[in-house]
């Protein structure tokens, strides 16, 4: 590979040059915008890996079906490349938009396979079905490009997402009752984030004081900075 290698005397870091940090920070998002202003969602699990096509803010000049077909083209397309670039393996499901039109199907599924052909990794495909969902499968040869620069969320636990305040709020209030049948109690103190102790302070403050004269003992209430927001803990007395 001597051959390929050149030597850079610029001064502008290569990366910025070549716009890699760019990539690299586009490739580990999941929505991807594709130049008409559709978009794609790439969701990775352990099991699979899903792919949906949106039409997002692009409207076709004629009619829908020339929309539906344009982007699915343009889709194929950059899926393929995605895939290259995040090196993801195993089953994935490709989720077009649905399309009536046979020979369309036909064009969508040449896109894509063609498309496939630049990849040096063996890939598999089935073709469209009628709901318009591609299976494939792609060889793992190494990790993907998500799990060799990111880690799961500590604060979610790698779902992707977080209990609201309101929902805490409602466990918050139901642990103290179980606590209060379990064990002797005078008092409770929760420490929660400011985020929750502001919603039991607020919009659940009836539900507190409520709870307060169910169980027959003061509950204080207590902001914490640094806990996350699904974090908390019931202090007693």
């Amino acid at each position: 590979m001597t051959e390929r290698i050149e030597h850079y005397a610029g001064e502008r870091p290569l990366f910025d040059l070549y716009h890699v940090e760019e990539e690299i920070e586009n490739a580990l998002q999941s929505r991807v915008n594709l130049k008409s202003g559709a978009y794609l969602v790439i969701d990775q699990t352990e099991a699979l890996t899903t792919v949906d096509v949106n039409t997002g803010g692009f409207v076709g000049r004629r009619n829908q079906e020339e929309t539906i077909l344009k982007t699915n083209l343009e889709a194929a397309a950059a899926i393929a490349r995605q895939l290259r670039l995040r090196n993801i393996g195993g089953m994935i499901i490709i989720d077009f938009i649905d399309m009536d039109n046979e020979e369309h199907k036909r064009r969508v599924q040449r896109t894509l396979e063609k498309a496939l052909q630049n990849d040096r990794t063996r890939c598999t495909i089935t073709q469209i079905s009628a709901l318009g969902l591609v299976e494939m499968t792609r060889k793992r040869t190494r990790e993907s490009l998500r799990q060799i620069l990111c880690e799961p969320c500590p604060y979610c636990q790698g779902r992707g997402f977080l209990k609201t305040a309101e929902t805490l709020c409602y466990e918050i209030l139901r642990e103290i009752v179980r606590e209060t049948r379990a064990y002797p109690t005078e008092r409770f103190t929760v420490l929660a984030s400011p985020q929750v102790v502001n919603k039991l302070l607020d919009e659940e403050s009836t539900s507190l004081a409520a709870l307060e004269e169910f169980i027959g003992r003061p509950i204080k209430v207590q902001a914490e900075s640094t806990y996350t927001q699904e974090q908390y803990d019931i202090v007693f007395f």
